[in-house]
């Protein structure tokens, strides 16, 4: 009986170590390039730099004087059902601040899109204004778009 109590723990102990997959080297690439796990599978490259993956789409590029006048302002939304409701009115400030209804998001910049979430509403807006920006409930299973103000 002791036997396969100190089988079963050692071979518990061995599968338990699998966890940590991502070695040193592996970590440091991550870093330097910007990406994560999730983008890495997406299309960020962790051979480049942060910048060179920002100019991709995959994070944000570090802030520069050089940003053209329209980086510099807000960007007033509506986030809209079908019905023609409003779900939720969104801001998007210089320096990349998300407010939904008046309250702070963490946004993530993700290819040529900023995603962000507020409850269960997921929320995509393109970096293009004339683009297509969305939200969706997975709650009540409900989208719709989201506009100008």
């Amino acid at each position: 009986m002791l036997k396969k109590i100190i089988l079963v723990a050692l071979s518990t102990a061995a599968v338990s170590t699998g966890a940590f997959a991502t070695d040193h080297k592996y970590q440091q690439k991550l870093e330097r390039s910007g990406c994560t796990q999730m983008s890495e599978m997406q299309g960020c490259d962790i051979n480049k730099t942060k910048a060179e993956n920002a100019k991709a789409g995959f994070g944000s590029a570090p802030a520069t004087s050089t940003q053209p006048a329209a980086h510099n302002q807000t960007r007033n939304l509506l986030a809209v059902s079908d019905e023609g409701n409003t779900v939720a009115t969104i801001r998007i400030q210089s320096g990349g601040k998300v407010l939904v209804n008046d309250k702070s998001v963490a946004a993530k910049h993700a290819g040529a899109a900023l995603h962000f979430q507020q409850g269960m509403i997921t929320f995509t807006v393109t970096d293009d204004p004339a683009g297509k920006s969305f939200w969706m409930d997975t709650d009540a299973g409900t989208k719709g778009v989201i506009k100008a103000q």
